[in-house]
């Protein structure tokens, strides 16, 4: 039985306070967010009805809810900000949901330069990024709430025909 194909979704207020409320085990707790009420009070992010509307995607796989993702306009580049169900982490669907979003950015703003920025110790990411046609562009340091971190860019190549 082949898995139902991932779509993508306009994120609604129902879905971002359901993201603030997943659980990441360490170390990758430092992807989870602060409460929904926070967040919402505060404006930041999804909770920002506008940058919400925006910028921000739910990702399914028929009713079930899978992830989210930010296509962030950044000059004539869209950068990603991918996050995937706790639960669903590691169990290999990862390049087929990064490429999912990956195409909803390209019908968006056809012919734009996709890329993401991941921390270099996530190689479980990084691997699913390369399935999906990322590859390494850049190393750079930048300030995280835990300090400066080093981190990758990887940018999409279209598969050739």
């Amino acid at each position: 039985m082949h898995a139902q194909p991932f779509e993508v979704h306009p994120m609604t207020e129902r879905e971002a306070e359901a993201v603030c409320g997943w659980q990441y085990d360490f170390p990758y707790d430092i992807y989870g967010w602060m409460p929904w009420e926070e967040v919402k009070q505060l404006g930041i992010e999804f909770g920002d009805p506008e940058l919400r509307e925006q910028q921000y995607v739910t990702v399914y796989q028929g009713e079930d809810l899978c992830g989210f993702a930010q296509l962030f306009p950044l000059g004539g580049t869209t950068r990603l900000g991918i996050g995937m169900r706790p639960d669903l982490c590691g169990r290999g669907t990862g390049p087929e949901f990064v490429r999912a979003v990956t195409a909803e950015a390209l019908r968006r703003i056809p012919g734009q330069e996709i890329d993401l920025e991941v921390l270099t110790w996530n190689q479980r990411a990084i691997k699913a990024y390369r399935k999906a046609g990322f590859h390494i562009t850049d190393l750079y340091e930048r300030m995280t709430p835990g300090g400066m971190k080093p981190f990758y860019c990887m940018v999409y190549e279209e598969p050739a025909e």
